[in-house]
């Protein structure tokens, strides 16, 4: 008997580890399939936004040639249609802000012309990436809705989905790379986005979006490319004729092309005879070699206080439906853009990011001069610059406005010698804002040192008074005044 008992407790012991076995070793499998490693960058995970963004490298490298955005096809390009911008008009009335296009008097004055400002950096966001994006989601099924929408974006195209999709009741997951400001991606995430921080360009990130989106049946929605997005960015060009009708010129922005196709094919159906005219960056060429080739062409770009106009392509549907419409695209200098940012904060008390300002550097550059006289409206797309950004942009613009000047005079190092030069500094009024003493590395006059400071003036006229009394005092030969506008150290 006790044989008996014993015997069948053996073997309920045995199957009991047996099924624990079986049990471990399926929990095993299911773990290793879906263990997912969190990508480097990614903010505020769940569960849903890791499995999500279960991106690899291998995934990133192999995206180029696997995937395509359905939307935006080089061999069948969709030219925009007068009609669906219209349309759009419509549709968003009352989901977006309605800008106004103000006079500025004082840019008037300033550059001889009837300028006008559309005030783009008004939008909830602060940018017109509002239209098109509450357009394409307006458009999405409810079965595409349910399944999300996907971005790449480094700033105003992810802060307006982001905004729209939570008013749309529209998940909405946006790659960053990471060069994107923290302010915005901080921004997105609170109004509700997916967010990852992943690629090291646009590029890179719109690859990682676009598997994201064929992984999770979702619908990518091109920043600058996207037919919807292309209709809802013409209704700024409708609103401009409402407001201010029949301008001899409208300066539009153009990274992508998205918004100057838009705005042109808006404007050429109501007013042929205004002028559109793209600006660009010289340092972000895209359209431009687009256009020289007839074709999108890739166009690697190059640092820009515009960082919004930094795209290395034009967008394929845009560039299809600009042709033909854009009258003229200028290249505009850095230094230029610096200023026009300066021009606004202190004459319209409005902060604009680079790409904004650009329509006010193309004037001040001087190749919009057979505008004068005429009416001319420019439009601000955008005011979201970071804190650290505006400093710099302001700081080059006053050095290039001559208002901020940089000098070296050699001087007695003796007492006395540096309070009589700062001395002559402050009797002129100039301000002294940084001063550097050299001893070490004086070639010649043991018994004299150099001086170098940066010096805030009132203008050329103020600049120069003071370079005459320095040369009076130390000898021409003994003073420099650098060039404020090559913006190198000293």
């Amino acid at each position: 008997m006790y044989v008996a008992v014993t015997v069948i407790i053996m073997c309920i012991l045995t199957f009991l580890l047996l099924i624990g076995t079986i049990i471990y070793f399926l929990a095993s499998k299911s773990k290793r399939k879906t263990n997912l490693k969190l990508p480097r960058g990614m903010l505020n995970p769940d569960p849903l936004s890791v499995q999500v963004s279960n991106i690899t490298k291998r995934n990133v490298a192999n995206a180029t040639s696997q995937l395509k955005d359905q939307f935006c096809d080089p061999e069948n390009p969709r030219i925009l249609q007068f009609g669906d911008i219209s349309m759009a008009h419509h549709r968003i009335q009352g989901g977006i802000v309605r800008t106004d296009c103000r006079k500025s008097r004082c840019l008037s004055q300033l550059f001889d012309m009837n300028i006008h400002l559309k005030m783009e950096v008004n939008q909830d966001t602060g940018s017109f990436k509002e239209r098109g994006a509450r357009y394409a989601l307006q458009n999405l099924t409810e079965e595409k809705k349910k399944a999300g929408v996907f971005a790449a974006s480094a700033g105003n195209h992810a802060l307006a989905l982001s905004l729209h999709g939570k008013q749309l009741g529209v998940e909405v997951n946006v790659v960053m790379p990471k060069i994107a400001p923290l302010m915005k991606i901080n921004r997105c995430q609170e109004l509700g986005a997916k967010i990852l921080v992943e690629g090291n360009d646009i590029a890179e990130s719109r690859e990682i979006a676009l598997r994201m989106a064929y992984e999770q049946k979702g619908t990518y929605i091109n920043g600058y490319d996207h037919y919807d997005i292309l209709a809802g960015a013409g209704t700024v060009g409708i609103e401009i004729l409402e407001e201010c009708p029949l301008p001899d010129a409208i300066l539009v922005p153009v990274g992508g092309g998205g918004l100057v196709a838009g705005v042109a094919t808006a404007v050429k159906a109501l007013s042929p005879t205004t002028e559109v005219i793209g600006v660009v960056s010289e340092t972000c060429q895209a359209i431009v070699k687009s256009l020289q080739a007839g074709h999108p062409v890739y166009t690697p770009t190059r640092p820009t206080l515009a960082d919004g106009l930094a795209v290395p392509n034009a967008g394929v549907n845009a560039f299809a439906s600009m042709k033909g419409k854009v009258d003229q695209v200028i290249s505009v200098p850095e230094n230029d853009i610096a200023v026009a940012i300066l021009r606004l904060i202190e004459n319209e008390k409005v902060v604009c990011e680079g790409a904004g300002a650009i329509g006010i550097g193309a004037i001040l550059s001087g190749k919009l001069n057979h505008l004068k006289g005429k009416t001319v409206v420019s439009i601000l797309s955008g005011g979201n610059i970071d804190s650290t950004s505006l400093g710099r942009c302001i700081e080059r613009g006053l050095a290039y406005d001559h208002r901020v000047i940089r000098l070296s005079v050699i001087i007695p190092d003796k007492p006395g010698g540096l309070s009589k030069l700062t001395g002559l500094v402050g009797e002129l009024s100039g301000n002294i804002r940084d001063l550097y003493l050299e001893r070490a590395f004086m070639r010649n006059d043991m018994s004299s040192q150099r001086v170098k400071m940066v010096i805030e003036v009132r203008g050329k006229e103020h600049e120069q008074q003071l370079k005459h009394r320095l040369e009076e005092e130390y000898d021409s030969s003994n003073c420099q005044f650098k060039n404020s506008n090559r913006l190198r150290g000293l």
